[in-house]
């Protein structure tokens, strides 16, 4: 049976079919490499913290071991 100028029969999936997929692409979260920002860890902030010279090199070891003792251990 065909039906003329209407959306159904394979038309119709086709159409459900783009409109999952950009769904699926635009409004899930996700994360791409290099394209969306980072999440910064407690290392990499205290890191930042002693380039820009906001903490000098005794407060930056002394908060890098704090850091390292409540970091999970891996067995």
């Amino acid at each position: 049976m065909f039906y003329n100028d209407t959306y159904w029969g394979m038309h119709f999936l086709w159409w459900f079919i783009w409109v999952s997929l950009l769904f699926w692409l635009f409004v899930t979260p996700y994360e791409v490499p290099g394209q969306r920002t980072k999440r910064n860890s407690a290392l990499h902030i205290l890191q930042k913290r002693y380039a820009t010279g906001e903490i000098t090199l005794e407060e930056y070891k002394e908060m890098k071991k704090v850091l390292d003792n409540d970091a999970p251990k891996i067995y």
